[in-house]
């Protein structure tokens, strides 16, 4: 525990030469660890780094770690979505449940780490709704919500979200207030 110990968070941008980690492996364990230790290697510092995601139970699982480039290498948001869109035209609301999940590793030079996830439930609508957020937000709904993720103000985003979850998660790890 760190209780009372000052924490310094840096980003990637203070490293000049950080090397550029590919994302290549199965799960979002995987690559967040893939990076944390990349960095922790190049930093001597102890690294937080993260891999998160969409899964949708119709299309069992998918886009997962494939999420930011599920419609090719280079696609955007909005190409990413037409792609889910497409995919799901024939599934019902009803099937229709999703998770964004986040996992964060908090990678130590010694090579010694711990792992928090975090999980938002929800259903992919049939068309975008929102201007908030990136990504899916604009197809994602939360039913206890009522909104999309994309309508949604940014602290009610933050206080339920995947990545937030994983945070919180950290915090009570450190003793953290």
């Amino acid at each position: 525990m760190l209780e009372n110990a000052a924490i310094e968070i840096l980003s990637l941008a203070a490293y000049p030469g950080a090397p550029e980690v590919v994302e290549d492996g199965g799960s979002f364990l995987e690559n967040a660890l893939k990076k944390a230790r990349a960095f922790a290697e190049f930093t001597g510092e102890t690294v937080l780094a993260d891999d998160s995601g969409l899964e949708v139970d119709a299309l069992a699982g998918r886009p997962g770690v494939y999420s930011s480039r599920y419609a090719g290498p280079d696609a955007n948001d909005e190409e990413n979505i037409k792609k889910l869109l497409l995919e799901l035209r024939d599934v019902p609301v009803e099937k229709r449940g999703a998770a964004f999940r986040c996992t964060l590793v908090m990678y130590k030079p010694d090579g010694e780490y711990d792992t928090f996830e975090g999980t938002l439930r929800g259903v992919i609508t049939t068309e975008p709704r929102g201007t908030q957020g990136f990504g899916y937000d604009p197809v994602f709904f939360v039913p206890e919500i009522g909104k999309t993720a994309a309508e949604m103000p940014m602290e009610v985003k933050n206080s339920i979200s995947h990545r937030g979850a994983a945070l919180r998660a950290l915090r009570i790890h450190l003793n953290v207030k």
